[in-house]
């Protein structure tokens, strides 16, 4: 297992984080897992507090014998912004408690996803009030923030320069936030990347085309190495839900190093597939928005770009069923509320004819409503 520094706090974090929102089986599986984790090197837990029973969970694995080990072991958990103070202190104490922990390493404000949630962080008497208390009081080390929402949030969030450090989605399959990435680094932030195998692409679950396109690596490894060999990134989260799905990584977790010629040879392969979209390719530019209907065009026209290229339809209809049911945090009507205004068409520049492709990726994509995990 690799090491890195995770920015300004000078946590030395394993490049794999063991993140559990999918830690949902039992408690005697949990704790089987966390101890599977620590065992191959991974040194950091990330939790929070709408994770169901996680936090109570990694407290049985520290009430277990994981409190032995717990000098070289770092704890990030989460709690959502608020308005006020009172609530934030109660929920700090409730997932000390549950954790079994007398501090949290690193503490996160769980979606900064919108201007509202930033300017609530923001005001003098509202909860960071008693985040920057529990930091006097040592019983948080260090303050970070995650965040689904747009990148221009996601910038100003850095730059209030209130974080020290930032958990956020990049991936190969999506590279809209590479400027908040390059942003965090030049203020030597730790970054964080959320759920890179299953967000990036359900990659565990790969089409045939994707599989044959990464040969010899596995879609999982490649996107792995995509983000590793950058050395702005510091942890990925790797969500296992049972001991055996570490395995799936351990050709990434010892190796750190920049892409092999073969490496990136195999991404420029994937760059030039998107070729099979011709004309209709959506370039992801986000001139398009806003749009009336509030229908996310971008994403909803990038998981079309990646059921076409890529046949990874089944990742396409697990993240459009999210549209309209997942709030904030993956904001958008569904592609069937266009109603051909028009609004869209002269800001696009490849001159694309939007909502004849909302209309198609509806078609194609469109199977059941769905929830977060996590709910």
């Amino acid at each position: 297992m690799r090491y890195r520094r995770f920015g300004k706090t000078e946590m030395l974090l394993s490049v794999f984080s063991f993140g559990t929102m999918r830690y949902l089986q039992s408690e005697s599986n949990a704790v089987a897992t966390t101890f599977k984790a620590v065992e191959l090197g991974i040194n950091h837990i990330e939790t929070a507090k709408g994770y169901g029973k996680s936090e109570q969970f990694i407290g049985a694995a520290f009430r277990t014998g994981l409190h032995e080990q717990r000098d070289r072991l770092y704890v990030t958990t989460k709690i959502p912004p608020m308005p006020d103070a009172d609530t934030m202190r109660q929920y700090i104490q409730q997932s000390l408690q549950k954790m079994h922990l007398d501090y949290i390493d690193n503490f996160d404000l769980h979606g900064i996803n919108t201007w509202e949630h930033l300017e609530m962080v923001q005001r003098p008497n509202g909860c960071m009030q008693a985040v920057r208390e529990a930091l006097d009081r040592k019983i948080i080390r260090h303050v970070g923030f995650s965040t689904h929402g747009p990148l221009e949030v996601i910038l100003a969030a850095i730059d209030t320069d209130l974080f020290e450090s930032v958990n956020l989605h990049y991936y190969y399959f999506n590279q809209r936030n590479q400027p908040a990435v390059q942003l965090a680094h030049a203020k030597d932030m730790g970054v964080f990347i959320i759920s890179p195998s299953d967000k990036g692409g359900m990659l565990y679950n790969p089409s045939n085309k994707l599989r044959q396109l990464c040969h010899p690596y596995t879609p999982v490894q490649l996107n792995d190495r995509f983000l590793l060999a950058d050395p702005r990134v510091h942890t990925l989260s790797l969500g296992a839900a049972n001991p055996q799905e570490f395995e799936a990584h351990r050709v990434a977790w010892d190796c750190d190093e920049p892409l092999s010629d073969l490496e990136a040879s195999l991404l420029a392969k994937l760059d030039r597939q998107y070729d099979r979209l011709g004309s209709d390719r959506c370039s992801q530019c986000f001139e398009c928005l806003p749009c009336p209907e509030n229908i996310n065009i971008p994403e909803v026209l990038r998981l079309r770009n990646m059921a076409i290229a890529f046949d990874m339809q089944e990742f396409g209809k697990y993240r459009y069923k999210m549209f309209e049911n997942a709030g904030h945090w993956f904001p958008g009507s569904k592609a069937i509320k266009c109603t051909d205004c028009g609004d869209c068409l002269p800001r696009c520049p490849e001159k694309l004819d939007i909502p004849t492709l909302l209309r198609d990726t509806h078609q194609r994509l469109y199977t059941q409503e769905g929830k977060r995990l996590w709910e």
